[in-house]
Order: C-alpha cells, then sequence, then structure tokens
C-alpha cells in the first residue's frame, strides 16, 4: 500500500472507517479512495440498492400472468 494514497474500507462488523490493515475482507466494503468516501459506504450501498429495485429489466414481477 502506497503511503501517498491510501485505501479506506468501511468495516461492517464495527460500523467504522479503517485503514487497508483492518478487519477481514470479509467483513469490509471498499477498497475507497478516501476516508469520506469510505464514510459513505453505506449509503451507497442504499442508494444502488434503490436503483436496482425499481430497475424494470431485474423486476421480480411475472408480467405475463
Amino acid at each position: 500500500m502506497s503511503t501517498e494514497h491510501p485505501e479506506w474500507f468501511f468495516c461492517l462488523r464495527h460500523h467504522t472507517v479503517e485503514p487497508q490493515e483492518g478487519c477481514k475482507a470479509a467483513d469490509r466494503l471498499g477498497p475507497y479512495s478516501s476516508r469520506a468516501e469510505a464514510e459513505r459506504a453505506l449509503d451507497k450501498v442504499a442508494e444502488r440498492n434503490e436503483t436496482w429495485d425499481n430497475d424494470p429489466n431485474w423486476s421480480d414481477d411475472d408480467e405475463d400472468q
């Protein structure tokens, strides 16, 4: 990891932002290029879920019936 451009992660277990040296990958979201971006990780997940939930190409509604 470069000290000039550190990577940041959001720990799902502790609900904190952490640097590269943190919890195991299975418990984290990222990497993010900044601490501020990692702090918004759950907001970004919610935004993407909302978009996907409302995407007609991925709808669970069976329109043929």
